[in-house]
């Protein structure tokens, strides 16, 4: 059904059924499955730094050489020592490319130890590790990256981990499924359950007379410490397709900030945040060249991964019981829309009323009008160019409350072009607020850009684990 209304601004037509209903999207369906790429073997083992015995160390590596690799990492100032040295290392084996984008043969990941504010004997710690890893598979040690997660300003046990590595690589590695999901398994801290995801995708091989299967996989961890600056906890995808690490970068990049840098759980950004993704050419395609319809299929691949094992870490908050998605439609840009997206979701206030099933619009109102633009970083990955990203950075998003439309679980409850407030049915708005998700869709209509944001709820449960994280 279509309503017109008239606002301070002049005649605004809305379908209300469109803002109830879901963004639509392009992108291809993923499956929760471990699904290895070709050209990649993993596996884990327990090395001993988790006091409760659970897996802590994963390797994945390639098997025919190294694999073009790109990363996203924490901005943080007490950025991790396996942060420092995957970027470092990264650079070693590709200049151009300032510590994002180069070449990699294996990644180790330690969990229960973050490795983070341990100065330079951590550094060095790290480089054992990264070294014990090369050794075992042959490589530079250029050409290993590091991850780790835990409690910050602890020690790697590096003897344990050193011995856990000999022992796993080559002879535990596997290329079967059973291999990735074991290593998603052992990334795990306080998540409760791994996250995986997969999709496939149609490239076309070298002579371009047929199309050739290409496979994105995804693993990630990350529940608590969580609102990302183009990054998330820790996530490694793995592909099969040819792409040099230049375009590869910048696939991830623009993933990245519709997805992961759109996932928030607590506000607080981590030391840790690291997403890698390695490609290993094995499928025989051509060569994924920047700006082209392969570029964006792979792109499209990348992202549809990335916002599945978001949505996955945003239900899976700490303490959190309901999966919040705010999505944006009518802003300036896109880039505007997911400002207002994000403000929503991090709210406190609303992420308290999502978890009382509290239908409280003026909330989410409060919220998207407190939204700024990201930074100039996130707005440059995103597509726009340097200066235009200086100018906007941080700037205050256009918001006009006598246009801005609000609906929650389906239930539109505000409308600035009617007058605002909406009698609704606050009973049935809350029960439908009950599920495991809730919608939260706003359309600002002022445009034609559309973003969204995940997160979770605020809960006692988070209060009590987080009170007594190290204790």
């Amino acid at each position: 059904m279509t309503a017109t209304h008239v606002g301070a601004r002049g005649t605004v037509a809305t379908d209300r059924e469109t803002l109830l209903a879901p963004l639509p999207t392009e992108l291809p369906p993923v499956e929760r499955l471990a699904a290895i790429p070709s050209g990649f073997v993993a596996g884990a083992s327990t090395c001993g730094i988790k006091a409760s015995g659970r897996p802590d160390l994963a390797v994945i590596a390639t098997t025919a050489g190294p694999a073009a690799a790109a990363g996203v990492f924490t901005r943080n100032a007490f950025a991790a020592a396996p942060v420092r040295l995957s970027q470092a290392h990264l650079a070693a084996t590709s200049a151009p490319g300032g510590g994002g984008f180069g070449r990699a043969r294996g990644i180790v990941s330690t969990s229960g130890c973050a490795n983070a504010a341990t100065g330079p004997l951590g550094d060095a710690d790290q480089l054992i590790v990264a070294r014990a890893l090369a050794s075992a598979l042959g490589a530079p040690v250029e050409e290993v990256l590091c991850l780790s997660t835990g409690i910050i300003g602890s020690r790697l046990p590096v003897d344990r981990v050193v011995e856990g590595i000999a022992a796993l690589v080559p002879t535990a590695l596997s290329s079967d499924d059973a291999g990735l999901e074991a290593a998603a398994e052992a990334l795990r801290t306080t998540d409760s359950r791994p996250k995986i995801a997969t999709t496939s995708v149609a490239l076309p091989d070298p002579d371009g007379q047929a199309v050739r299967s290409v496979r994105v996989t995804g693993i990630a961890k990350g529940v608590g410490m969580i609102h990302p600056g183009m990054a998330t906890m820790l996530s490694v995808a793995l592909t099969d397709a040819a792409v040099d690490p230049a375009t590869l970068h910048e696939l991830l990049r623009r993933a990245t900030v519709r997805t992961w840098n759109q996932l928030t759980v607590d506000g607080d950004t981590s030391t840790n945040d690291t997403v890698l993704v390695l490609a290993s050419g094995a499928v025989d395609t051509t060569e994924v060249v920047r700006g082209t319809g392969p570029a964006r299929t792979l792109g499209a691949a990348i992202e549809a991964v990335a916002r599945d094992l978001a949505r996955q870490q945003a239900a899976d908050g700490e303490g959190a019981s309901t999966l919040m998605t705010c999505q944006v439609s009518g802003a300036g840009d896109p880039a505007e829309a997911r400002a207002v997206a994000r403000a929503v979701v991090a709210s406190s206030l609303v992420k308290a009323a999502v978890h009382g099933r509290d239908p409280n619009w003026g909330r989410i109102a409060g919220a998207a009008g407190n939204a700024r633009l990201a930074d100039a970083a996130v707005l440059e990955a995103a597509g726009l160019s340097a200066d235009k990203a200086e100018r906007r950075g941080g700037r205050p998003v256009l918001v006009d409350p006598e246009r801005l439309a609000i609906a929650i679980a389906g239930h539109p409850v505000f409308d600035g072009a009617a007058g605002g407030p909406l009698d609704h049915d606050r009973a049935a708005a809350r029960a439908a607020m009950g599920g495991p998700e809730v919608l939260i869709r706003i359309d600002l209509r002022l445009g034609t850009g559309t973003g969204e944001a995940f997160g979770c709820d605020l809960t006692e449960a988070y209060v009590r684990e987080n009170s007594e994280y190290t204790t």
